[in-house]
């Protein structure tokens, strides 16, 4: 492990520092509409608790950020963490097509990042990606200040969407 880099402090994204509430209803329906539901992530308000932890994990650590929104989503989303003054990171997202649970794709990632480097705390709203963190021995900050609707919890573990 490389210890002379600084530690890695990784944040989710919905549900942590984006609220995605407003958008949760393209996946209420039936088909869910998740064309509609990631165009509308530009819009986003960023959610002060999550936004202030990451700006306070910066100064000790190198921010890096994981997504379950798939990779086509990569230029807004890097343009939602500049506007919001977020600090600069490596951003992984899924891989479009991947439709595998968040709390398989988010540890895959997790487990490469630590391979090499101290990862001083995961920061994530998804119950499942929390609980497998945990078993792996990482440091989690549950993200509970937002509020996520059942369809996304569905999209997140069944559906391997976000």
């Amino acid at each position: 492990m490389n210890r002379t880099s600084r530690p890695l402090a990784v944040f989710d994204l919905d549900g942590t520092l984006a609220d995605s509430a407003h958008r949760q209803h393209f996946l209420e329906r039936r088909p869910r509409d998740w064309n509609a539901f990631f165009a509308a992530a530009p819009m986003d308000p960023p959610l002060a608790e999550g936004v202030e932890r990451c700006l306070r994990a910066a100064g000790e650590c190198e921010v890096v950020y994981l997504t379950g929104r798939p990779e086509r989503c990569r230029g807004d989303t890097v343009a939602w963490l500049s506007a919001r003054g977020l600090p600069g990171g490596k951003l992984h997202m899924r891989r479009d097509g991947d439709r595998r649970p968040a709390r398989t794709a988010k540890l895959e990632v997790l487990r490469r990042l630590g391979a090499g480097r101290e990862i001083r705390m995961l920061v994530d709203d998804d119950r499942l990606v929390c609980d497998e963190a945990e078993r792996a021995g990482l440091r989690v900050v549950r993200a509970t200040w937002a509020a996520t609707s059942a369809a996304m919890a569905v999209a997140q573990e069944r559906e391997g969407r976000t």
